[in-house]
């Protein structure tokens, strides 16, 4: 698509008119439901898709604004009767096109910073003619003086690329809603502090700093309802488990309780193989600037029986892999608790983005003394892994096949995270050989301890240990992968890290030199420890590509993955593992902030590099989710086509029995909240 107005910015700050949008069909497995599963899988899906606005406020200040602009206009007027507006006030095609898409992706990213990798996207079409569409519509000649104070309160920041609304940050390094504007680093640091020795999560709340004379004064708040609310006792749920879990979910969010989420939280720990699965709350801390802090996000999914059956074999032979993991077994629990580990296909995923796979409760003291769930959405990753030949930048010609063939397949094998634990009091460090001299003390945890690099380190530790297991044969044999096509898929499965560590160049900001996205971040450093390895087991120059334009290629030998690359990874995952283990945050942020660095030095010039990814990249495809709605006794499943329009006719459908209250409610919060971005 030709830039028909944007010129010099970097084409990172919009979304292309072409970018992938496609359904998230989940009919097959939602229609196998029994009538009370159906009813009980909607009622879920509208407390996470009503949940889930939550994360608008959580994102930039003026996302709420622009959804509930979005919304008035597409309710007056749907996509296509809209289209001979925009002709009539005029734009073009591709400029209407241009509209439709960054009103998908603001429904998609639930706000205006991308949901992987945290730069900010605005329309790719003039603010003139946006601004004559807006004035054109249906919605603003119902109510011309609420739609042109909307328009007012967020056109500025709307199309605003200053230097801090770029990307999501801290400080001066970027926006974020998760602390006021006058909020740095130390500030996040000292009330850390102050939380961890109240025993206070910080998962569920925000800070805002106030100057009151000498002193400042710290608020912190609570994500809480605080009134009374229904007792979950009389629901559609399969047995006890679930319906104490929803009551415990209702306490936490009515009163802002972490400690009633984790009690639902165990319930659903204990809530083994439903046939509706689900999870809601503040979960994921990859947004927050200083890592402690979760974003909303709900699901509700469907078991797929097949893929499931594989991953409870994998569990199962945990205990004889797990002593092949390069620690000591003192950095194990004495009792390994066995994940439930389910493959689903996703009803609704609510919250700024779907993952392929979800681990959790991320709750540190559950995981290691209750276990967890590891959670593998199938029908996302046939979508996400769907390839074109033509669009897979950076590998060889010859690998192109072999990548398309076996890339969901290796993503499978890959997907294994670990938790451990140890006991400090017998601990020999088997990096220094000496006795551990640190650990975590009283309510210290991972994230807090860890805070700005808790995510991406442990997404990196995972990741590795995923490329280590993968090389054993008993797990290639479970999901039925032998001989050739066995080897297939482990080359495969490390060449894709590899590449996928070129292409995280993309979420590095050189100017404040920092990562926004923290599996991107993990994955370059995964691929500078493969290219440190030598011996000619990656290869990655600068080449011109077809087009006469910067490109790059990127090999591996698949012959030295057994030897130089177990070897490689062998060594780093262990080290990761003991400087976790022991809380050991100066060897650890050290360890992995040296490989994370990103400068024009040694045999590699990766800021060179990132420019080149910059400029073949191909942006994330937006998903279309389906809707539910109550129909007499039964269910419905409402379905969408793959495109921007069907995107916004998802979301247009899904707040329609009380839109106006709640584009009220989104706006009186956003408004009680301005003052703290000045």
């Amino acid at each position: 698509m030709k830039v028909f107005w944007i010129g010099m910015v970097d084409s990172q700050y919009y979304l292309p008119n072409d970018i992938g949008v496609s359904a998230l069909h989940c009919g097959e497995a939602f229609h196998l439901l029994s009538p009370q599963e159906k009813m009980y899988a909607h009622y879920l899906s509208r407390a996470a898709w009503y949940g889930g606005l939550v994360v608008l406020l959580q994102t930039s200040p003026e996302s709420a604004d622009i959804f509930v602009l979005l919304q008035r206009i597409f309710r007056k007027q749907t996509p296509a009767q809209l289209e001979q507006v925009a002709t009539a006030a005029g734009l073009s095609s591709e400029e209407y096109q241009a509209f439709l898409v960054y009103a998908a992706g603001l429904y998609a990213n639930m706000g205006n910073y991308k949901s992987f990798g945290d730069t900010k996207f605005i329309p790719n079409l003039p603010k003139d003619k946006l601004k004559a569409l807006v004035r054109a519509s249906q919605a603003f000649q119902d109510q011309p003086a609420e739609m042109e104070a909307l328009w007012d309160s967020c056109s500025c920041l709307l199309y605003s690329l200053e230097n801090k609304q770029k990307q999501l940050g801290l400080g001066d390094k970027g926006i974020t809603t998760y602390f006021s504007g006058n909020c740095c680093l130390e500030d996040a640091e000292l009330t850390q502090k102050f939380l961890d020795s109240k025993k206070l999560s910080a998962y569920n709340t925000r800070l805002f700093k106030k100057d009151s004379g000498e002193k400042a004064c710290y608020e912190v708040r609570l994500a809480s309802a605080v009134q009374k609310g229904q007792n979950c006792s009389e629901t559609y749920a399969a047995n006890d488990n679930q319906r104490k879990m929803l009551e415990e979910y209702r306490r936490s969010f009515t009163f802002g309780s972490v400690d009633a989420h984790k009690e639902g939280s165990r319930y659903w720990i204990k809530d083994k193989g439903p046939i509706v699965e689900s999870y809601i709350g503040f979960i994921e801390s990859y947004r927050d600037p200083f890592g402690s802090r979760g974003e909303f996000e709900g699901f509700v999914a469907v078991v797929n029986k097949a893929m499931s059956e594989r991953f409870a074999r994998l569990v199962s032979s945990a205990e004889v892999l797990l002593p092949e993991l390069p620690w000591p077994k003192e950095f194990e629990k004495d009792t390994f608790l066995k994940p439930d580990f389910t493959s689903l296909d996703v009803l609704t995923f609510a919250g700024s983005g779907i993952p392929a796979g979800i681990n959790i409760p991320n709750y540190d003291d559950i995981r290691q003394s209750e276990g967890f769930k590891n959670v593998s959405l199938g029908n996302v990753l046939a979508v996400a892994y769907a390839t074109q030949k033509e669009k897979l930048t950076f590998l060889e010609e010859e690998d192109k096949d072999l990548f398309i063939k076996w890339k969901g397949p290796s993503f499978e094998v890959q997907d294994d995270n670990g938790k451990f634990n140890f006991d400090q009091s017998k601990m020999m460090n088997p990096e220094t050989g000496e006795v551990v001299s640190s650990w975590y003390r009283g309510s210290e945890t991972w994230d807090s301890k860890f805070t700005t690099i808790a995510s991406s380190y442990e997404e990196c530790r995972a990741e590795c240990v995923g490329l280590y297991l993968c090389l054993n044969k008993q797990v290639l044999s479970i999901f039925g992968h032998e001989d050739k096509d066995a080897e297939d898929v482990v080359y495969i499965n490390w060449l894709s890290m590899v590449r996928a560590g070129l292409l995280g160049l993309e979420f590095y900001t050189p100017e404040s030199k920092s990562w926004r996205q923290a599996h991107m971040q993990a994955r370059f450093v995964i691929l500078r420890v493969l290219l440190e390895a030598g011996e000619g087991l990656v290869g990655l120059k600068e080449v011109t590509g077809q087009d006469g334009k910067p490109d790059a290629r990127i090999t591996l030998d698949r012959s030295k993955i057994h030897t130089v690359g177990k070897n490689a990874i062998h060594r780093f995952l262990r080290k990761l593992q003991v400087f976790k283990s022991t809380a050991d945050v100066e060897g650890g942020r050290a360890l992995y902030d040296n490989y994370s660095t990103v400068d024009n030095g040694g045999a590699h010039d990766f800021l060179r590099l990132r420019e080149t990814v910059l400029l073949r990249k191909e942006d994330r495809k937006m998903f279309v989710q389906a809707n539910t709605r109550v129909s007499g006794d039964s269910v419905e499943l409402v379905e969408y086509e793959g495109s921007a329009a069907g995107l916004i006719q998802s979301f247009t459908e899904r707040f329609q029995d009380d839109a106006e209250q709640l584009e009220a409610d989104l706006l009186a919060l956003r408004k009680r909240d301005a003052p703290c971005w000045c």
